[in-house]
């Protein structure tokens, strides 16, 4: 651990196992560094709905314990970790960001949630999301807003608002969120993080409160790509309690982070993805593209389909199936939701199911029109957002008419990738003049993870933009 010794919560997730691993350091002082910034910025960042402090250090003793004995549960034995408040997790409660579930007791265990324990993580606690995972800024009436750790006068992103601040205020080292129009990238690029967002069924959903059941993915965000592979590597794969998910092998992700760039030919889209970008994160793209050509990669142009109408499809169906879950609660209990959230839902009775149908009827022939275009190409570069971090008083908009049209804004790149079921990874590539963080996704083909993570990676060796954090912490 040198040049950490007197901070682990510096180490990455990847790091900070290995120290652990090695008894460099103990998961109790781990644990402990951790709680003491929570202690610090909870305040300032509203990154945590729950802190479990006592229960963190029994279990961090735990595992200390086990490892004086040569017992090892697995790859991230004694590290301590938070999630998004909407994986079940027997025994506590999950309000999944609502005050209609603000004492809801899970009485069962999220897949992914239980894989991460079966390798050996302490519970911190659980983080801040946007109400019912609905909504890309972070704004919640229930909690309070999360703040951006680089200005908390700025947005997180959402709906994994939590999740995003938390990782790069390094109260956490890793976190899962959810992507179902964005999600995970959009806190990812906001909050100067990387975030990975899966291919529809590669990770198990079982136990992750649902918003859309054909758009849902599980993913996790961290501080580096390597960080990303290697939860993935823990959580995914093929679930009895799942039946959408795949039973195909899984490559070796951790490995394909260590491969070079040398080979791989990314994509720049012609259009929209190009298209209004705010000017620093125009510059980042642009910058990001000589990086990835003086590392090895063979840079070409993209004409991809009707981006719009893709995004347009992803709106309708999400709008239908949310509706569809939330029904009886909107019936039975209007006044718990916050103002945005019910009008957004109740915005989705209002679409026939013929169109309904027609959205997830084209999404074959999209995805086939998508495949032939990017053919020869490992991924596509784009903007994650337009634009930066806004801030939380202009975005501030509840359940104003105006308030779609920013959220459509905010989503604009994040939900054609969610419509075709694709896997894209988020990473950070620069900052603005006023320090807020930048960051682009790279969007690859279904079920090739390995590929995104390879060249996530390559671009984290020939820059530091990961390794940044805010002032504060």
């Amino acid at each position: 651990m040198t040049g950490t010794a007197t901070d682990p919560t510096l180490l990455s997730l990847t790091d900070i196992a290995a120290a652990i691993a090695d008894r460099q350091v103990s998961s109790r002082e781990v644990t402990q560094a951790c709680l003491a910034r929570i202690e610090k910025d909870q305040p300032r960042l509203n990154a945590f709905i729950s802190i479990e402090p006592e229960t963190a250090l029994a279990a961090a003793d735990a595992a200390d314990a086990a490892l004086a004995r040569g017992e090892i549960k697995g790859p991230l034995h004694g590290v301590p970790l938070a999630h998004k408040d909407m994986y079940y997790d027997a025994g506590h409660v999950v309000t999944c960001g609502s005050h209609l579930r603000r004492d809801f007791v899970a009485t069962t265990t999220s897949t992914a949630l239980q894989r991460l324990k079966d390798a050996g993580t302490v519970r911190l606690g659980a983080l801040h999301m946007v109400e019912f995972a609905y909504g890309p800024t972070g704004h919640n009436p229930h909690y309070g807003p999360a703040r951006n750790a680089w200005n908390p006068d700025h947005v997180t992103g959402g709906s994994s608002s939590g999740s995003g601040t938390a990782v790069a205020a390094r109260l956490t080292f890793a976190a899962f969120g959810s992507d179902t129009g964005g999600s995970i990238r959009l806190p990812a690029h906001f909050c100067g993080v990387s975030g990975l967002k899966t291919t529809v069924g590669l990770v198990s959903r079982a136990g992750a409160m649902p918003l859309s059941q054909s758009l849902d993915t599980v993913g996790p965000l961290a501080r580096t790509v390597e960080d990303c592979a290697l939860i993935l590597s823990l959580i995914a794969g093929a679930d009895p309690a799942d039946p959408t998910c795949s039973t195909a092998p899984l490559p070796d992700y951790r490995a394909a982070t260590r491969l070079p760039l040398a080979g791989r030919t990314i994509g720049i889209p012609t259009a929209f993805y190009v298209d209004d970008l705010d000017a620093d994160v125009a510059e980042a793209l642009d910058t990001a593209i000589v990086t990835l050509a003086k590392a090895g990669a063979r840079i070409v142009p993209v004409t991809l389909p009707d981006q719009p109408a893709l995004s347009a499809a992803s709106t309708l169906i999400l709008l239908s199936e949310a509706a569809a879950f939330h029904a009886h609660w909107l019936e039975t209990r209007p006044q718990d939701y916050g103002e945005q959230v019910r009008a957004r839902i109740e915005n989705g009775f209002a679409i026939p199911a013929v169109r309904y149908l027609e959205a997830l009827r084209w999404r074959g022939p999209a995805l086939a029109a998508h495949n032939a275009a990017v053919a020869g190409i490992d991924a596509v570069l784009a903007p994650a957002a337009p634009m930066p971090a806004p801030t939380i008083a202009e975005t501030d908009l509840g359940g104003a008419p105006n308030a779609e049209a920013m959220i459509q804004r905010l989503t604009r790149f994040t939900r054609p990738v969610n419509y075709l079921g694709l896997p894209a990874v988020s990473i950070p590539a620069g900052f603005t003049a006023t320090g807020l963080p930048v960051g682009l996704q790279l969007i690859g083909r279904a079920f090739e993870e390995e590929v995104l993570l390879s060249i996530g990676a390559a671009f984290q060796r020939e820059t530091d933009f990961h390794m940044q954090m805010p002032e504060a912490t």
